[in-house]
């Protein structure tokens, strides 16, 4: 078969995916933005947004706008594809960008399975969730719009659509989701193993050094921002060390903001509660450690002694999926995402969101009892090979696309 994915950042969410169908022979086409990305035997074609949008555009429709222009450059890289004579049997993409929009009109017919991540809601999950960010008066209006993209994906002629979770799957109106497959993504699970040996040895991340005498503590974001509860985390650490002695806290994330809004005043997320926190840390035993390459996020996550998840009721991260994959004890927050992952004292320890004093409990409950900690975390791991395998779950990418095809 003729696969043609379109994802602005190569290969994006579907790099598992990808490599499974070149080891069955399929023929995959990618069009997406220039990077220095590579996969043997993919064909690439780049597109280029040709501006920005117009800041004469209302502010809330800057998003749309660029949407639409990502949604032409597509269809000009795709043109250009079919004037070569290629045609593909189906395309797969994702629809946050705006760019499978178009590829109707390019290939009519042709099956678009397209990724739906979030619906944005005015009233509920993410928005107004967290009291110490009230939402602005305008917030409202400009949720609203943010769906543009979502809405005109879900009138796609011959639109078909997957969704990673439940919750996900479910913030869209009901009229959508029966066009929108819940399709559980999967992660290796050789490589996130859990590995006993790891707490004998020492452990050197991006110049921190964790001794086998240590008790670890870590915090995973692809940003330290609140949305991912580093606000709330950051103020459980005070009593966590001051408790634990020979505890470390290792923080893995960026300075940026992937979701959210900056602190006041500018500067970063980190930079802000170091300041709330001034002279109530013992930075010796704080490590931000920034963003790492995977091998050491995994050896991380493997010598663990705990590991904290939190995020707003958004988009679960991966690296969720992968500490439980590691046999991670993890603490995460009682939020749906999460909930759809941990039950609470079976593969996981939930706790309050907004309660660092109940974060800092549990962290402390689990660094001193080490038996419900290796439960815990045997637990997860029980629960991954259950329901997170990477083969199962590009078996059933498999089958999706075959019910698709059959009704083509």
């Amino acid at each position: 078969m003729r696969y043609l994915f379109v994802h602005q950042n190569f290969p994006g969410q579907f790099l598992h995916f990808v490599r499974h169908l070149l080891a069955q022979g399929h023929e995959i086409v990618f069009i997406s933005e220039a990077n220095n990305n590579h996969i043997p035997g993919v064909r690439r074609a780049i597109y280029r947004v040709p501006r920005l949008p117009s800041m004469e555009t209302h502010p809330h429709l800057r998003e749309f706008e660029y949407g639409l222009l990502r949604a032409e450059a597509v269809a000009t890289a795709a043109r250009t594809l079919k004037g070569l004579g290629y045609e593909p049997d189906i395309i797969v993409g994702h629809h946050g960008w705006g760019e499978l929009l178009n590829l109707c009109d390019v290939f009519p017919g042709c099956p678009i399975l397209g990724y739906f991540e979030f619906f944005y809601h005015a009233d509920q999950n993410d928005v107004g969730f967290d009291p110490e960010f009230p939402p602005s008066a305008e917030l409202a209006a400009a949720v609203r719009v943010k769906n543009s993209i979502n809405l005109q994906a879900l009138c796609l002629t011959n639109g078909y659509g997957q969704s990673p979770t439940k919750f996900q799957r479910e913030t869209y109106p009901e009229w959508a989701r029966e066009k929108i497959s819940l399709l559980r993504e999967g992660v290796n699970l050789d490589l996130c193993s859990p590995e006993p040996q790891a707490k004998r040895r020492n452990l050197v991340v991006n110049g921190v050094r964790i001794t086998p005498k240590d008790a670890l503590v870590t915090y995973v974001a692809r940003d330290l921002e609140p949305y991912r509860g580093f606000h709330v985390v950051m103020r459980a650490l005070p009593r966590i060390l001051a408790e634990r002695k020979d505890a470390q806290i290792i923080l893995v994330g960026g300075d940026r903001v992937s979701y959210g809004t900056l602190p006041p005043g500018g500067g970063s997320w980190r930079e802000f509660m170091l300041r709330e926190l001034e002279g109530k840390l013992d930075l010796n035993r704080v490590h931000f450690v920034g963003k790492v390459e995977y091998d050491d996020f995994r050896a991380l996550l493997r010598r663990s002694d705990t590991h904290l998840y939190l995020t707003y009721p958004f988009v679960a991260s991966w690296s969720l999926r992968e500490a439980m994959a590691t046999g991670c004890p993890v603490i995460g927050s009682d939020t749906a995402p999460v909930r759809e992952f941990i039950t609470h004292d079976v593969t996981g320890r939930l706790v309050p969101f907004l309660d660092s004093d109940a974060i800092a409990e549990a962290t402390l409950q689990l660094l001193d009892d080490r038996r419900s900690a290796r439960r815990l975390g045997q637990e997860a791991r029980r629960y991954a090979e259950a329901e997170l395998c990477l083969n199962d779950y590009l078996d059933r990418y498999d089958e999706l696309v075959e019910r698709i095809m059959k009704t083509k």
